[in-house]
């Protein structure tokens, strides 16, 4: 065990050369970042998940029914046992053989069985009371921690002459208020990446998890090699959007549509000057050309730009989900719903009751599936929006 920790801790990957971590112990005239600091993050982030949930039962929850947002969920399918043995033991998105097989079994014409399972489906989704409390708790941390940092920020030289992040460097002692930044983000982080199961479900799912993973590694990783001073301006880099973002949300889900619109426009301006342009020629620039101008090239580095690349391809698919939406908002005159939304909807959904079938049915069905899989027409109709 010994000798794999000696491995992973090798000097020569992980400082300049000529740096070894007794260089970097902390003493009585200087504090260094330490590994053992990061166990901290643990604890917290359960504490942070326990203050989440206080926030939003005791805070969110009496704002949003004070805004008059809706807190029932999506309509409820009417029960059948037979299709929701189909539901729950064989699919949850019929394919046309099986919606045929099922329409002659119960006598209900396709449409109305495929509105059954897109209204059981949406029926295991959060309500907007319940998606209006976690986007408040988030404005609320993202609006904290994005002021801190600009407070922290202003007061350094490295917010406004970036080469002053390598000055010193490794032997930058770590300060009091940059080593809370550090801690609190983290363990945020830590939080969102444990409870993002519990969540209210997106499509991009897989893409906010490794998101998630690559910010708690890269925090982790400039941590360690005391890559704190960059580190703090790509954290408060990135907060700034997601304030908006989260605002924009809270406006929607309590019908303010104009005000959404307003600041969804906002948000997409702030995402893709601050991810798009600043990101790539501030931070990514100190890193890859100022720092090797500074220090020459060690290991580490490689593996800490390689990070900071992904986030910025992560940038570029976010921004294109962000023009596209935008694109709809000025052509159709409104904002279009988050693409990442998870509640499927359709032009028929105020018709509840099953039709049966007829011998004038004019219902046909689609061979072209849908987004969740689902398919059919009605002649004349127009064809279902599921997002």
């Amino acid at each position: 065990m010994a000798g794999i920790l000696a491995w992973f801790w090798n000097e020569r990957f992980w400082l300049p050369h000529n740096v070894t971590w007794a260089d970097l112990q902390s003493t009585e005239e200087a504090a260094f970042p330490q590994a053992e600091d990061l166990y901290l993050a643990f604890p917290l982030a359960f504490c942070i998940f326990m203050i989440r949930l206080l926030f939003e039962r005791f805070i969110a929850k009496p704002c949003a029914l004070g805004l008059k947002v809706q807190a029932n969920g999506p309509q409820k399918a009417q029960p059948n046992a037979i299709l929701e043995k189909v539901f729950t033991a064989i699919t949850k998105h019929p394919d046309e053989k099986r919606l045929e097989g099922l329409s002659k079994q119960l006598d209900w014409d396709v449409r109305s069985i495929q509105r059954w399972f897109r209204q059981r489906r949406n029926q295991e989704k959060p309500s907007t009371l319940t998606k209006f409390c976690e986007s408040m708790w988030r404005f609320t941390f993202y609006l904290y921690i994005f002021t801190y940092g600009v407070r922290f920020l202003k007061k350094t030289p490295w917010l406004w002459n970036t080469k002053q992040c390598w000055n010193g460097y490794p032997y930058q002692p770590l300060m009091p208020d940059l080593h809370y930044y550090y801690i609190v983000e983290l363990s945020f982080y830590w939080s969102l990446m444990f409870s993002q199961f519990i969540d209210i479900k997106r499509k991009d799912f897989g893409i906010m998890f490794t998101h998630h993973i690559v910010t708690v590694t890269l925090i982790t990783f400039s941590y360690v090699t005391n890559l704190t001073r960059v580190g703090t301006l790509t954290l408060c880099l990135h907060d700034a959007a997601d304030v908006v973002l989260e605002a924009a949300k809270m406006a929607n889900y309590c019908k303010c549509q104009k005000l959404s619109d307003l600041l969804f426009l906002t948000f997409a301006i702030v995402f893709i000057v601050s991810r798009l342009g600043i990101y790539p020629l501030w931070i990514l620039n100190t890193t890859l050309f100022e720092l090797y101008e500074a220090l020459g090239n060690f290991p580490a580095l490689w593996v800490f730009n390689m990070l900071l690349v992904i986030l910025q391809i992560l940038h570029c698919f976010w921004s294109y989900l962000i023009i596209k939406a935008a694109y709809k908002a000025i052509s159709k005159g409104k904002v279009a719903k988050d693409d990442r939304s998870d509640i499927e909807s359709s032009s028929d959904e105020e018709e509840t009751v099953p039709r049966s079938k007829t011998p004038h049915s004019t219902v046909t069905t689609n061979g072209i599936s849908g987004a969740n899989g689902t398919n059919g027409y009605l002649t004349g109709g127009t064809c279902s929006e599921e997002h």
